[in-house]
């Protein structure tokens, strides 16, 4: 099995694992259990689906070091694929037509997307400079898209985890390339490289957490949206990442991201829970 091929594996894997963490987040958040930090570290169930957070950003990491941000990034948004029939079971009600025609749309883009974003294994990283620049500007981002407290705020937070996510991705790759070619892991860059990884990784997770409130559907829709842009931002700006395929690769890659929009957009359309079970039935 070559590097891409692994990575786009690995890729499937976590993306499964975050769509269970997402739906197990959504209950917590729509029966009102997880309204305080507090709350949350005291409730069984989120500690469930913290560990399968866990577990998918070990299998990012994974996928990262054999593939680069362009590649793997918009591969996560099949979360929001895997999550809706999940989510759905979870409430006691079938698939709508319009979720399963965005699933095909969003599956279709990612397909086009994938041919051009299709690359070697990355063998650039970030500086420590550059660690820390991203991470400063990731935060005062943030910082300004969940300053104003508003119950309508679901989707700002959603962008805000989505940010997060890109850059605990970029810095995960620098850990991960890094560590793989057989370098000092306690180096300061690495050590202190991986401390900001797990800031964005856990605020990423407790921001998403907040957006759930209003639902899953359209949240977890920008968050796969703004993860893959930051992200693939990241890698060309920094990383040397580049598409492939010239005039025709850039091409299909904004069908693929027109045709990708248009599938998250249909399956934010999520219909209203039937049921809102409690969070002791959202562990089982």
């Amino acid at each position: 099995m070559n590097a891409t091929a692994l990575a786009v594996a690995l890729c499937l894997a976590s993306a499964a694992t975050y769509a269970a963490a997402a739906v197990a987040q959504e209950r917590l958040a729509r029966a009102a259990a997880a309204r305080t930090v507090g709350a949350l570290l005291g409730n069984g169930a989120w500690w469930w689906s913290a560990g399968l957070n866990a577990t998918a950003a070990l299998l990012h990491a994974a996928a990262l070091r054999y593939g680069p941000l362009t590649l793997v990034q918009p591969l996560g948004a099949l979360t929001l694929v895997a999550a809706v029939p999940l989510g759905a079971r979870g409430a006691g009600r079938r698939v709508a037509a319009t979720e399963w025609r965005g699933t095909l749309a969003t599956v279709a883009g990612l397909g086009l997307l994938l041919l051009p974003a299709s690359g070697p294994a990355p063998d650039d990283t970030l500086t420590l400079a550059e660690a820390l620049t991203v991470s400063g500007a990731t935060a005062a981002v943030i910082l300004v898209l969940t300053a104003r407290k508003d119950p309508r705020s679901g989707l700002r937070h959603a962008t805000a985890s989505g940010l997060a996510s890109a850059a605990a991705s970029a810095l995960t790759q620098t850990v991960a390339v890094a560590g793989g070619r057989g370098g000092d892991l306690l180096s300061v860059r690495v050590v202190a490289v991986a401390l900001l990884v797990v800031v964005f990784a856990v605020g990423g997770m407790l921001l998403s957490q907040r957006a759930y409130r209003g639902g899953l559907g359209a949240p977890l829709a920008v968050v796969n949206l703004s993860n893959p842009l930051a992200a693939a931002a990241i890698g060309m700006l920094l990383l040397g990442e580049r598409l492939h395929g010239g005039a025709l690769g850039l091409l299909l890659a904004v069908a693929g991201a027109l045709a990708a929009t248009r599938g998250v957009l249909l399956l934010t359309r999520t219909p209203p829970a039937a049921t809102v079970r409690a969070p002791a039935a959202a562990t089982a």
